[in-house]
C-alpha cells in the first residue's frame, strides 16, 4: 500500500497459502516508516492469534518487539 516514496504496510492475518496481495483474515495494525507516528498495532488481537497458533513473519515479529520495548499505548485499528 501507499505510493512512490510514501510506503504504507498493512500488519494482517492470512492464510499462509494465500498470495501476498491476496484475502486477509483480520487487519491487525498499520506500520508508516516515513511519518512520525510510524506504528499503530492491536496487541491484544496479536496475543490472541499467537494463542491460536499464527506465526509472524520475522519482519513483524521485530515491529511488535520494538512497539512492546516503547511502552506505547496499545491502539485498536479500525
Amino acid at each position: 500500500m501507499g505510493a512512490k516514496k510514501k510506503p504504507h504496510f498493512r500488519i494482517v492475518v492470512a492464510h499462509a497459502r494465500s498470495p501476498r496481495d491476496g484475502r486477509v483474515i483480520e487487519e491487525l495494525g498499520h506500520y508508516h516508516p516515513v511519518t512520525k507516528e510510524p506504528l499503530a498495532i492491536n496487541l491484544s488481537k496479536i496475543d490472541e492469534w499467537i494463542k491460536k497458533g499464527a506465526q509472524m513473519t520475522d519482519t513483524v515479529k521485530k515491529l511488535v518487539t520494538s512497539y512492546r520495548k516503547g511502552g506505547e499505548k496499545d491502539e485498536t485499528t479500525s
